[in-house]
Order: C-alpha cells, then structure tokens, then sequence
C-alpha cells in the first residue's frame, strides 16, 4: 500500500516531540482504513498517523502519548489539517490509560535499543523490544472484535520474535511494507484479530 496521505499534510514538529522521518512516513503510507472505523494513534507525537486515519475516512479517532506535550503537538496538527473526525486525546503509557476497544490502531513504537529508557521517543530498552513487546501483549484486549492492528519494526530488533508472539496472541499477520536503510530495514506489520478469509489484504511489498 503506498496512499502518499502524508505528503498533504501540514505537519508540525514542536521542540522535543518526535520529527517525521522515515518510519513514520513508511507507517503512514501503508494503513489502509475501513470506512467509518473507530482507531487509536498510540504513541502519536505529532499525530501523522491518526490524521492520516481521518483523511481515509474514519469516523473517531484517539491520539495517545505518555507525553503531554505530543498530545498538545497532535491537537495543533489536527486543527491545522481540518481534521473533521471525532478526536480525543489521553496521556497514557502504552495502554495504561486506554479501556475502550477499537477497530484500527496505529503505533510506532521506540525501538532504539538501551539499557534504561531515558529518551521516550526513541529508546526502546533491552533489544529495542521492551515498549514493543508490552503492546504486543496486551493490544488484542483493545481491539474489537475483527480489529486490525499495524505497528512499525525496524529488524535490528528480531522480527521472528514478534512473529512468535502474534501467533500465540491468535493474529493472523503478513509483513506489508518495508524499507532499507543504511544498517537497517524498517517494516510495516498488519495484523487482524478473528479476520474472515478476504480480511487481510494482500499488499506488494
């Protein structure tokens, strides 16, 4: 999937918030939404991927951060891009504070690895996988019935592990998109709960 959204949108960067680089755009560009579906931007900083969601039609969409100051970036850009959704927001660390269920979330998570997480963008613990790993967890609790999930991975952080881990969460999953970088590939994961035969959609890679 290649919809190109991003490259519309007035995109606002504030100091400190997560810039716009290729991981997110590669997101952005592959999300493909049904119809009136209610979605949540997890992680959203600058709110590009739930803008995105709007602008293919969705009917409400949830921006959440554990930083207050993205939340406040994602409201400036969804004014700023007449974003007519239903839009809420909520400062949450993973889905600490999210109890509702969804039929799309959108999320690229840290995945630089270290030691201790001291910068909240980027650095995503032991092996980049410790933010990762607890949304993979626990997402299936928040998605509705037949909802989809599509999350970023770069592959320095082990992609079989993440395979591993939506095969025993009952996903059905396919990798969508990717993208090679200097030392690194960066891909796209789609992944649906309870889907019906035609529900995961086949995507050039």
């Amino acid at each position: 999937m290649n919809n190109k959204i991003f490259e519309q949108l007035k995109i606002t960067s504030l100091e400190g918030i997560y810039p716009i680089g290729e991981d997110s755009e590669l997101l952005s560009s592959a999300l493909f939404i049904p119809k009136n579906a209610s979605c949540l931007d997890l992680g959203c900083g600058t709110g590009i991927q739930g803008i995105t969601m709007a602008k293919q039609g969705a009917k409400k969409i949830t921006f959440g951060d554990i930083n207050p100051n993205a939340l406040e970036n994602a409201r400036i850009n969804v004014l700023q891009n007449h974003v007519k959704t239903r839009v809420s927001f909520v400062q949450t660390d993973v889905f600490s504070n999210v109890s509702e269920s969804f039929d799309v979330i959108a999320f690229n998570p840290p995945y630089v690895p270290s030691d201790d997480i001291q910068w909240i963008e980027t650095d995503g613990g032991k092996k980049g996988r410790k933010i990762l790993d607890r949304f993979l967890e626990t997402v299936s609790d928040h998605l509705s019935p037949a909802g989809e999930v599509f999350f970023l991975q770069t592959s320095l952080n082990g992609t079989k592990k993440t395979e591993e881990i939506l095969r025993k969460k009952g996903f059905r999953f396919e990798i969508i998109c990717r993208q090679k970088l200097f030392f690194e590939e960066l891909l796209v994961f789609h992944a649906q709960k309870n889907p019906k035969p035609a529900d995961i959609r086949k995507q050039k890679k």
